[in-house]
């Protein structure tokens, strides 16, 4: 094709175009129009990057079939990079040869817009730090860098941060979050990426060369970092944190998985009050703990659970006053579950409430089937437990009513216990709770007493009848004159208030006569009984009563 045509028609294309020969193994340009020479890219081979950078592309393409090729391409690094969309082609009937044109689209634009948009997207627009999606990005190229060194994931949860909100309005808590933002990342070292991951939670990606020990030295730089007041307003916040940490290792492909990690090992740093690094095995407790939540809804659904009963006797007569119920859980393969596995994960899944429940009814229909078979009143009690939680979530009084309406029996036959934890966690409504059972009639008694938080002054107005003196104090008590001198002091405070007492824990007769002897109304231990089936528990009463 003539020279001068070739160019007239590179000259009409509005885009960078050069038509391209190659003449003795050289590559020269036949023809470039203006939007080529006005991008920047040369009017000679000599002077072009095409030549320099993309010569070795157009050869490659002279030498094949293709009719074209189409690939991205970049000029520059970073901010002065240029973006191109690049277009090599050939007559269509035009075979391999020594002659080709060249187009570009110019992409810049496009592309720094795109960039900027995922910039905005991966960065939190608060702080100007990474957001959860760049702290993942960026731990996933980490993990997929071979030449890494090690690495972990810290999540630092700010433990007072809601409460700054609710008080002081959400711009003191961004003021807060951007001064804590800036403190963390003066507590960093250069080669660690600090990201702020939710609310009120960071994560920072550490570098290690020791394993846990280096991150917890970060850990603690952070601690003395946040140590200091903040000042918002005319107010000084300390702001505590809760830090845990997950050490990155080559099993571990997900950085979701490792994320999570850390943010289990900050639960548990809420309760420890200390910096914590996950551990395998705690995370496989909780797994348990998760099948033990599955397998007991299931269990309280279908009603496998059964009560146990314990003997309360008095300690003048040795006659059996009550019997404590006991939750017991049997799986189907016979395999029994302590009480102290499912109990915690019952309160802490909400199951209590259901489980509490099912315990009043069954502990009711229990007493009127011993009703029945005595022909009258069978001369005992039954004790029910409540918890915390139950106590908060149930309409208490009200559920009380039904069972004993149901069983047929009166309120005065069921003696429920409370521990001091339950009572101190919302006081006054579990006074109104309180006193709408004793209006019932039902016998209350406050557990496992003197190991909690127990207000003398609540403890005097609560329509408490029975106060259970804590096992703690009363195993061992002969050789051990602090916990004689406790339960002297617990038995003298009873009284003072008009309480009977029982005596958790009594193994042996010297002990249920020392208790005697000092006061003690009731006792309840293993030289009464292990706590035993319904019916053994009947018996029992039949035997000690004759």
């Amino acid at each position: 094709m003539d020279p001068a045509r070739i160019a007239r028609l590179v000259d009409l294309l509005p885009i960078p175009a050069v038509a391209v020969s190659r003449c003795n193994d050289a590559l020269i340009f036949e023809a470039t129009n203006r939007a080529f020479r006005q991008a920047g890219l040369g009017s000679t081979p000599e002077h072009s990057p095409i030549i320099r950078l993309l010569g070795g592309r157009i050869a490659q393409f002279l030498d094949c079939d293709e009719a074209n090729v189409e690939f991205p391409w970049q000029i520059g690094e970073a901010i002065d990079a240029r973006h191109f969309r690049v277009m090599i082609a050939r007559r269509p009937d035009a075979s391999a040869g020594d002659r080709c044109l060249v187009t570009l689209v110019d992409q810049t634009g496009e592309q720094r817009t795109h960039t900027s948009l995922r910039r905005e997207m991966l960065s939190d627009s608060l702080t100007g730090l990474p957001n959860r999606g760049g702290f993942g990005d960026e731990l996933e190229r980490r993990i997929t860098d071979e030449t890494r060194t090690g690495y972990a994931v810290m999540i630092v949860n700010l433990d007072r941060f809601s409460r700054v909100n609710a008080c002081m309005g959400s711009l003191a808590g961004d003021e807060l979050l951007i001064s804590v933002a800036r403190r963390i990342k003066g507590a960093l070292r250069g080669g660690d990426m600090l990201a702020r991951i939710g609310g009120d939670e960071f994560g920072i990606l550490v570098q290690v060369d020791d394993g846990a020990c280096d991150a917890m030295q970060v850990a603690r730089r952070i601690e003395a970092a946040l140590s200091t007041p903040f000042r918002l307003s005319d107010f000084e916040i300390r702001v505590d944190c809760s830090i845990g940490i997950a050490i990155g290792h080559d099993e571990l492909a997900e950085p979701e998985d490792l994320i999570r990690h850390a943010q289990f090992a900050v639960k548990r740093s809420k309760r420890t009050g200390l910096a914590e690094v996950y551990q395998d095995s705690v995370f496989d407790i909780v797994r348990t703990q998760f099948g033990i939540e599955t397998e007991l809804r299931r269990a309280v659904e279908n009603g496998a659970m059964r009560l146990n009963f314990q003997p309360i006797c008095d300690l003048a007569s040795g006659r059996i006053v009550s019997f404590e119920s006991l939750a017991r859980w049997t799986l189907d393969d016979g395999t029994e579950v302590e009480p102290s596995d499912f109990i915690p994960v019952a309160e802490e899944s909400g199951l209590i409430v259901p489980l509490g429940r099912w315990a009043m009814s069954e502990a009711a229909r229990t007493l009127a089937e011993w009703d029945r078979v005595a022909g009258g009143d069978c001369g005992a009690n039954i004790a029910v437990n409540l918890s915390a939680i139950q106590l908060q979530r149930d309409h208490i009084a009200a559920l009380v009513q039904d069972a004993v309406s149901a069983a047929g029996i009166g309120a005065d036959r069921l003696t429920l216990e409370l521990t001091e934890s339950a009572i101190v966690s919302d006081p006054d409504r579990i006074a109104a709770t309180m006193h709408a059972l004793k209006g019932l009639g039902t016998t209350l008694a406050m557990d496992d007493f003197g190991t909690g938080y127990s207000n003398l002054a609540y403890l005097q107005k609560l329509p408490i009848d029975v106060l259970k003196i804590d096992r703690s104090f009363v195993t061992g008590m002969l050789a051990d004159r602090d916990k004689v001198a406790i339960v002297r002091a617990i038995l003298s405070l009873a009284q003072a208030l008009g309480m009977r007492t029982t005596a958790e824990g009594i193994e042996t007769s010297e002990l249920a006569q020392t208790l005697a002897a000092l006061g003690c109304s009731y006792g309840q231990g293993y030289l009464y009984s292990r706590p035993i089936e319904k019916d053994a528990a009947y018996a029992l009463l039949v035997e000690r009563s004759a």
